[in-house]
């Protein structure tokens, strides 16, 4: 990770970037087809940071068909699993490299603290590309069983043109989620960035560049969704899509692929995860810290993020008091002040104001036991404190709708059965957590959640040794692991008769 000089602030190193909303296509930086483009705004304070190209149709057949003759002329498709290792590896460098750049346009395009965009986004990029490149090469085809006198051989290829379409929430965490096993693979891509947050993975694309990886091989195209996502989606000569978003878009997805050429999908769509505290969890007041992380970290905007938190009734009224107690970790502060390591600012003022009104609605049907305020700061309304209501009805929205804030819902429960219940009754099934120090409730209770990923313990765990996605309409695919290879390649039978 690139350091500051003991004496540069971040909001200096802020002013002194180079930012550069052009798209990249074919290996270029280039403006939109028709000079079009859209503002971005810091949410931190409500700075212009710079006008991103508004991509057009003609913008994604340049990139489709730049990404399809790259894929088709070998210059990375086929030139080896450890020679594409190599590559990554020098863009993972160039990227630790210019770590506190990146950083700091994820931090100033959606809000995060810089605090942990250069301790946990940035480093688990870089990361990820590393892991990629390491594992490509290692992997082995299959010589299956078959009669005398034959052979089989099953090898994984890649699918050819990949779409990326990724969030504003982690910007360039996600995208590299997608990005490093799908070029590690040997697809070419093109990815959409979030419009919110698009400076970081257009920086990426340059250093893709310069890392050596052939001109065409990624591009990066940002605009609306309905022009570039959608384009991207029903294109005939995009092979596979990865995406992470809403349900309503993910489902959008399905219907293009189905419309035009049956295209592989990767989806992960959202969630309202639950988080169980049973009455015999070994320490309660770990419990509410690590709750409190898990409703309101990154703002609260994680798909996955723990914000139902069920809690059993003898032990709700002191887990609440303790939830509210470390819910002030997370109150919103200066994004570029190094030593703030609470919460930033919202996306922008417009999701603040959905979050507000839901926010309002558990006010008039419920009991705020901590935060509800939004906040002022450097002249950004986009700030507000993490939330915590109680006692609303069992049907009330919240306890079902994603709000993507920093706001979490408490429900008590009495037995084992109720939680269960309680913690299914959603659409959504990306993430669980439950706490008890009864191994077999542990055991049997982990079971019968309908969520990709259950934390027993702890809250929202991953890595890159296992896999990330959901159940029910929290979609399909997983990012992360060995897994997600099965995003980007097939597998292909080829039978050799020699007896």
């Amino acid at each position: 990770m690139t350091k500051l000089s003991t004496d540069t602030s971040w909001r200096e190193l802020a002013g002194s970037l180079r930012l550069d909303g052009r798209a990249l296509i074919d290996g270029q930086r280039q403006d939109a087809s028709n000079a079009q483009t859209f503002p971005s705004i810091s949410p931190i304070d409500g700075r212009h940071l710079v006008d991103i190209a508004a991509c057009t149709s003609e913008d994604v057949e340049a990139a489709v068909a730049s990404a399809r003759a790259a894929f088709e002329g070998g210059q990375w498709s086929r030139i080896g699993a450890a020679a594409r290792k190599e590559t990554l590896l020098r863009l993972a460098d160039l990227m630790e490299e210019h770590g506190a750049e990146l950083a700091l346009l994820d931090s100033l395009d959606m809000g995060k603290p810089i605090a942990q965009s250069t301790t946990v986004d940035i480093p688990g990029s870089v990361e990820t590309f590393r892991w990629y490149a390491e594992l490509v090469d290692k992997l082995s085809d299959e010589i299956p069983s078959t009669p005398p006198g034959t052979t089989a051989l099953v090898t994984r290829e890649p699918l050819g043109v990949v779409a990326a379409i990724t969030p504003w929430n982690y910007p360039l965490e996600i995208a590299c989620w997608k990005l490093a096993p799908a070029l590690a693979a040997g697809n070419s891509v093109v990815l959409k960035p979030a419009g919110q947050s698009s400076l970081s993975a257009l920086r990426l694309g340059e250093l893709a560049v310069e890392a050596g990886i052939p001109a065409g091989v990624l591009n990066v195209v940002p605009g609306s969704g309905r022009i570039v996502g959608e384009g991207l989606a029903r294109h005939m000569d995009v092979d596979a899509v990865a995406f992470t978003g809403s349900t309503a878009v993910a489902k959008g997805l399905l219907e293009s692929s189905g419309q035009s050429n049956m295209k592989r999908l990767g989806l992960e769509a959202g969630g309202k995860s639950s988080n169980l505290i049973f009455d015999d969890v070994e320490d309660l007041d770990a419990a509410a810290a690590k709750a409190a992380f898990g409703a309101f970290y990154n703002q609260g905007e994680v798909c996955s993020a723990n914000s139902r938190i069920l809690v059993q009734r003898g032990i709700a009224e002191q887990f609440i008091e303790a939830l509210a107690k470390h819910s002030a970790d997370y109150a919103p502060g200066d994004p570029l002040d190094p030593g703030h390591a609470g919460a930033g600012a919202l996306v922008n003022s417009a999701h603040a104001d959905q979050v507000e009104q839901a926010i309002e609605s558990g006010r008039n049907d419920g009991v705020i036991r901590a935060g509800g305020r939004r906040l002022t700061l450097n002249g950004s309304d986009a700030y507000i404190e993490p939330t915590i209501i109680a006692q609303l009805p069992a049907t009330h929205p919240l306890h079902h709708t994603e709000i993507f804030g920093p706001v979490a819902t408490i429900s008590v429960f009495d037995t084992e059965e109720e939680a269960i219940e309680l913690a299914n009754g959603t659409e959504y099934g990306l993430a669980a957590s439950l706490w008890t120090t009864n191994l077999s409730r542990a055991h049997r209770v982990a079971a019968r959640l309908v969520a990709g990923t259950v934390s027993i313990n702890t809250v929202d765990a991953l890595g890159l040794t296992t896999p990330f996605g959901g159940f029910k309409q929290s979609g399909f695919g997983r990012d992360l692991s060995v897994h997600a290879l099965d995003n980007y390649t097939g597998l292909k039978t080829t039978w050799i008769q020699h007896g």
